[in-house]
């Protein structure tokens, strides 16, 4: 939308624009923010940005160095859809004041310095990401801790064990039974109209949704898929997603939640991550004679995602909860192998037919719980690694992986 300073200061003239929202992210990955008048936006803003305390961010400073700096990133500047004020969001990296350097702990600095370093191998001087962020929609969510006790307790209109509920008007049935909303129409599906809504909303910041379906789970579980984009912006994108599709909610009454596995017994939300590299404008990851039409250095990546799965849940999988959708029986990866088409693989090549622009890998493990500017670095690390030294995965595996047999799956790793 904008490239430079200049372009972003006419906008705020000559569209009226009242507020500037300053956003980043911390080390959880959750967005943070505050507001200034777009009046006192001046060319200074550009360059010496705001300060702010970083000893009140988590995973930020100590209370004795705490003034921290952000300086504006012009280019995700996107109009507010949701506020009341016209109000114009920016991205801002984060700098120590007293160095000039870019901040360690920015997660966006950290996308940045990956995406540096992919272009410093050679191999490859871009990485394309595309997140696929599930998430449930809920009536109610109470949850409680106190020295005696807690609890929580989620309610959804649509969920299967509202079948006996006496309802205002009449229960008219209409549930999405366990691991059943795959793909039905309405009535059954109760939410294709706010899903068009979320889409509406994600098309008018800049998504170029792709679909949107109701997925597996019962009480809303839902996806919307949208293109794929270089690794930082893939991430910028990622959160502008998370934050359009709690906020519809909200104006409907509704909570969004992207928890990894908030209902015991059904599925949990992913976010699987395609991914490709590209150098000079063309893919390098399609070869017409390869194993599911990939090449030498495909099959590296893959190798050194495998390789390196385990250390890489600390980025992609960061909750407690993460570990509760990570479970057999649920199309939740367990087991570190690759196949085509095969999504009880850790990782899934996709059909994609002869183009190579398309072809592309699936991993799998990852939810939308993880800081997806760290996720991806995480990812893409492990990939360059395989490639670096030429990791070979295990052969792939084309069968169920859930129904083999005990002495052939004592054999897969996990």
């Amino acid at each position: 939308m904008f490239t430079n300073p200049d372009e972003v200061s006419k906008y705020l003239k000559d569209e009226g624009v009242k507020f500037v929202d300053v956003r980043f992210c911390d080390l959880p990955g959750v967005m943070q923010h505050f507001t200034v008048p777009a009046e006192t936006v001046d060319a200074r803003f550009f360059t010496e940005g705001c300060m702010f305390d970083g000893s009140s961010i988590r995973g930020f400073q100590a209370i004795h160095e705490s003034d921290m700096q952000l300086v504006p990133d012009v280019t995700s500047a996107r109009l507010d859809p949701f506020r009341r004020e016209k109000t114009l969001n920016i991205n801002f990296f984060i700098h120590d004041p007293l160095t000039g350097e870019q901040y360690s702990r920015d997660p966006r600095n950290v996308a940045k310095k990956a995406e540096a370093y992919l272009k410093g191998t050679g191999v490859a001087d871009t990485a394309y990401f595309g997140p696929e962020a599930e998430f449930y929609v809920f009536d109610d969510v109470r949850f409680e801790t106190k020295v005696n006790g807690g609890m929580y307790h989620i309610d959804s209109e649509a969920g299967w064990w509202n079948t006996g509920r006496e309802e205002p008007g009449g229960n008219q049935g209409y549930k999405v039974r366990y691991k059943g909303g795959y793909f039905p129409v309405p009535p059954v599906d109760h939410f294709a109209d706010l899903r068009d809504e979320m889409v509406i909303a994600l098309q008018g910041v800049g998504l170029e949704v792709e679909r949107a379906h109701h997925e597996v789970g019962t009480a809303g579980q839902a996806e919307i898929n949208y293109k794929f984009n270089t690794l930082l912006a893939a991430a910028d994108d990622i959160m502008l997603f998370k934050y359009v599709i709690k906020n519809v909610a909200w104006a409907h009454g509704k909570t969004a939640t992207f928890m990894p596995k908030p209902l015991f017994g059904d599925n949990g939300s992913g976010m699987h991550c395609h991914q490709s590299l590209w150098k000079d404008g063309s893919p390098l990851f399609y070869e017409e004679i390869g194993y599911a039409g990939l090449s030498d250095l495909a099959r590296y990546y893959i190798g050194g995602l495998l390789r390196h799965a385990p250390s890489l849940l600390a980025f992609t999988n960061p909750t407690v909860n993460s570990y509760h959708r990570l479970v057999p029986g649920f199309e939740a990866p367990v087991n570190l192998v690759y196949s085509q088409r095969n999504r009880s693989a850790c990782i899934r090549i996709p059909i994609t037919g002869s183009n190579p622009k398309a072809k592309r890998i699936e991993f799998r493990v990852p939810d939308p719980s993880s800081n997806p500017y760290l996720a991806f670095s995480a990812m893409l690390m492990a990939g360059l690694d395989g490639i670096k030294n030429k990791i070979e995965p295990l052969a792939p595996v084309d069968k169920d992986l859930y129904e083999l047999p005990p002495d052939e799956h004592a054999a897969v790793p996990q």
